[in-house]
């Protein structure tokens, strides 16, 4: 229950000196709404709504309501009365306050935070250190001595605190770290989120903080019917900044939605009041039953003493658990008056389930790692009559299986917890969640000892090339050449590559040692943002690479793309140690995709080391005799996987490229063949799967002349600007030729014969308006003349960007092996390099764990084809290119998109 509060607000005195007038108790101040300074003219009873845009005259008080409005005014006086402050700023929302507040810090500034902050918070923080500059530390601030090592006395700008946190009510001593903070950096600002209080029960001002916010969406208003932030402060500097930063960027508090906040604020204490003293009966009846209950005002409460101290009362919000996640699930839906919803302060009860609702977006390992059970479930208790409430309750849990009724000692019959303890089934559960070994899938984290062999297909462009950069649609498809990835456990505090292609490059890392400092972790399950962070990629270039790997772009740009993914990745406090190597069948640098397939092996191989995806688990077999067809590994991982994969796998090709239009990475994640459309010039943008491909043979052969691709683009640029009715016309010509090769790859009904002869006609056709457009080469055009030569007549044109790199070749059913080898020899006796290859197969492959052995563990064949002594990144890195991929199809059974 709240105390009886006697605040040093000053109260009008009374007309006779005999009898001066006490100061208002709290209830009465929130009820009483009256601003000396901006007296209503007729004397209204109610602060009327100012809904006015625009004041007349020149000089006067308001002007114009982005700046100022009476009705703002007078909500503000109101909040400031009630805050102990004296100063109060309305917003739109609550993170509009907080954005407010972070508006005050400059690039350099560092921020201490709590680690269990409302979920917007964090984001709003990552933001910030991303594009601002602004250095943030998350540490555990219900343990105020694990600051210091973090308070710098000229670079901390400030302290971001809550308490109680949410939804585990944990308890942040407020008054002492904000002395602590004040002693070693005088010049930091303490910020403290007070909505699970609001000030009836809470006032941070009073215990040394130097700004207060406040979702007023929440108690403050406690209808949900508004959305409003509030700003408290005593500090007249500060107050000055943050109402020009509203004023200039136009987010204060709009009239309607302050009148309507004004009112909810008279019925505050009486609302605080009933809420609090029902989610006391609550939390007795739970904690009676035997629940593990999360509430200050239990007498067991973790620093309850630290509450009492600083706070008023206990709140209206508790949480618990019950050993068992499905039967939390059926209390969630089995009850009547509790809504189920996000959000809390409401005058209407609510009940959730944070790690399926509000916290889902915290990857299971990382809930757990911060001790956040699954079966968790948090109560935000209303105004309804306490009675209803607990009989509600009582009758989900019984519905559920969480209780039972049962005669006791006495023979009186009583509800008992139906589990027993609750270091059982659950410690059993969030174990599983800590290693990501929920049903139907398989990672383990941290003691991983097995290698993960992964591979991705190389890419040509059939049609399309250049035209593309001007919205001509290309139709591109993924070779059976392809780049390969191995990581193995090292276990020693160390990250290392080897880059079997790339002038044989090795480099390692001492984990520590990283710039983490950087880094702005992605949250697992959260997409990467758009633009990548260039204070990690500076990082990473500036101190994490050796003079060696700088001098070699190659090498450099892929160091950076695995460090950046291996840095932002990680979660928890889990920092896999391993070395990674890569290699390729297919060319590198000739235009065929191998940056695009090598940014899917790293990006599958981390994602998996970070527990980020997880393989499918073996289905298991409706009967004994029951047969699972292999389907030779397609189609055996799942399409949200490979999406995951390919998000990350444009994320490298960004630092590889700056600019990527996402058709390579998606060839060599999904494989196949498909068509795509940049956005912007008034066709529908974006990639389209080319249904029913059939697999086609062709020769790639690299040209061995390296190309310079934004020459070559420029070129075309420059051409099209001097002579554009000629260079559009080429373009539209390559626009016909993209959509018949589309139709004709995926109509079923036209022969083998008819669709290579219409392909081979459209590889002229498109090459002859290629060379056109300047992008050809003799070493291009020497490979087509002998290719078209009898007794081949094939048809070849460039891939790429052309300028060199690779010609691609069609080649039909009927050309014999023997004029095969003799074409490719012939080519290679002009030092072109020929390689044959089919179009359209299987995209991103994963060796499947389950045919390899365990550590120690002796190989059962014919399951694990070959022995445990033996490493597969030894053979990975010594085999001949020539042997490499039937080395690789015969380790065992792959899985692929």
């Amino acid at each position: 229950m709240a105390k009886s509060i006697v605040h040093e607000i000053p109260t009008p005195e009374a007309e006779s000196p005999y009898r001066p007038r006490q100061p208002y108790r709290f209830s009465t101040l929130c009820a009483t709404v009256d601003n000396p300074s901006l007296k209503d003219q007729y004397g209204s009873s109610s602060v009327p709504i100012y809904q006015s845009a625009t004041f007349k005259g020149v000089n006067g008080q308001y002007d114009y309501t982005r700046s100022g409005n009476p009705t703002r005014s007078h909500l503000e006086h109101h909040l400031a009365k009630i805050s102990s402050a004296s100063h109060a700023l309305a917003v739109s929302s609550g993170m509009a306050a907080l954005d407010t507040i972070l508006r005050i810090l400059k690039p350099g500034d560092e921020v201490i935070a709590g680690d269990d902050l409302y979920g917007g918070t964090n984001r709003i923080l990552a933001y910030l250190t991303t594009h601002g500059g602004v250095i943030v530390h998350h540490v555990d601030t219900t343990k105020p001595d694990s600051l210091l090592d973090y308070i710098n006395p000229d670079k901390t700008a400030m302290v971001l605190l809550e308490s109680p946190t949410n939804p585990l009510l944990k308890i942040v001593d407020l008054a002492r770290i904000a002395a602590d903070i004040k002693e070693r950096a005088p010049n930091a600002i303490v910020v403290v989120d007070n909505t699970m209080m609001s000030p009836y029960l809470q006032r941070p001002l009073e215990h040394g903080a130097d700004i207060v916010y406040d979702s007023a969406t929440k108690y403050l208003s406690g209808h949900h019917d508004l959305m409003a932030g509030v700003i408290t402060c005593n500090r007249d500097d500060l107050a000055k900044q943050m109402a020009f930063i509203i004023n200039a960027a136009g987010n204060a508090l709009t009239p309607f939605d302050c009148f309507l906040l004004l009112r909810g604020t008279k019925t505050l204490a009486i609302r605080m009041e009933r809420q609090q003293a029902t989610a006391m009966l609550v939390a007795q009846m739970l904690n009676r039953l035997g629940f593990k209950v999360h509430y200050p005002g239990l007498a067991n409460h973790p620093n309850r003493d630290v509450h009492e101290r600083i706070a008023d009362g206990f709140g209206a919000v508790l949480s618990f658990t019950t050993g068992d996640k499905a039967v939390s699930e059926r209390i969630v839906g089995a009850t009547r008056l509790w809504g189920i919803s996000v959000s809390f302060g409401c005058v209407n009860s609510l009940i959730s389930m944070p790690c399926v609702m509000s916290h889902a977006s915290i990857d299971p390992a990382t809930r757990a790692a911060r001790g956040l059970p699954e079966d968790l479930i948090r109560l935000c208790v209303g105004i309804e009559d306490p009675a209803d409430l607990l009989d509600d309750l009582e009758r989900a849990l019984l519905e559920a299986g969480a209780i039972t009724l049962t005669a006791g000692a006495d023979s009186h019959q009583r509800y008992v917890r139906t589990i027993p303890s609750e270091g059982t089934a659950i410690s059993r559960a969030v174990q599983k969640l800590a290693y990501n070994e929920s049903a139907g899938y398989m990672t383990k984290r941290e003691t991983e000892d097995r290698e993960w062999f992964v591979s991705a297909p190389g890419k040509v462009i059939l049609f399309g090339e250049h035209a593309v950069v001007y919205g001509v649609t290309a139709v591109a498809a993924s070779v059976d050449l392809r780049c390969y990835g191995i990581t193995t456990p090292r276990h020693d505090g160390k990250v290392s590559v080897h880059f079997v292609d790339i002038d044989g490059i090795t480099q390692e890392w001492e984990i520590d040692d990283l710039p983490w400092d950087a880094v702005t972790p992605v949250p697992v399950g959260d997409a990467h943002p758009d633009v990548l962070d260039s204070k990690l990629v500076d990082a990473i270039t500036t101190r994490a690479l050796s003079s060696e790997v700088l001098e070699k772009h190659g090498a450099r740009q892929a160091c950076i793309a695995f460090l950046y993914m291996y840095m932002i990745m990680a979660h928890g406090k889990s920092r896999p140690s391993f070395n990674f190597s890569a290699r390729a069948t297919l060319p590198v640098g000739a235009g065929l995709g191998s940056s695009a397939s090598f940014s899917a092996c790293a990006a599958t191989a981390l994602l998996i080391l970070h527990s980020r995806i997880q393989l499918p688990a073996l289905p298991a077999p409706t009967t004994d005799e029951h047969l699972h067809t292999s389907h030779e590994g397609r189609r055996a991982i799942p399409p949200a996987l490979a999406e995951e994969v390919n998000r990350w796998a444009f994320v490298s090709e960004k630092i590889l490229h700056g600019n990527p239009s996402g058709v390579d990475n998606s060839v060599a994640v999904f494989g196949g063949a498909l068509s795509y459309t940049r956005a912007g010039f008034g066709r529908k943008p974006g990639m389209v799967p080319i249904q029913g491909f059939k697999s086609l043979k062709f020769l790639l052969t690299d040209s061995r002349i390296p190309r310079n691709t934004k020459q070559l683009v420029a070129g075309v640029a420059a051409l099209r600007e001097q002579d554009p009715e000629f260079v559009n016309g080429l373009l539209n010509a390559i626009q016909h030729i993209s959509d018949e090769a589309q139709r004709a790859l995926a109509d079923p009904e036209l022969s083998r014969e008819e669709l290579l002869a219409a392909l081979s006609a459209l590889i002229d056709e498109n090459h002859s308006h290629l060379v056109k457009l300047g992008v050809s080469h003799p070493s291009l055009e020497a490979i087509r003349y002998k290719t078209a030569s009898p007794p081949y007549a094939l048809s070849t044109k460039l891939t790429g960007a052309g300028g060199g790199g690779c010609a691609v070749t069609l080649v039909p059913d009927n050309l014999s092996d023997s004029s095969l080898h003799e074409l490719m020899g012939t080519l290679s006796t002009d030092s072109f390099v020929p390689y044959f290859t089919s179009v359209g197969g299987s995209g991103l492959g994963v060796l499947s764990p389950y045919n390899q052995p365990q550590p120690q563990q002796p190989a059962t064949p014919p399951e694990t084809p070959r022995g445990t002594d033996e490493s597969l990144r030894d053979v990975f890195v010594s085999k001949a290119t020539s042997e490499f991929s039937e080395w690789a199809s015969g380790l065992g059974r792959w899985l692929y998109v």
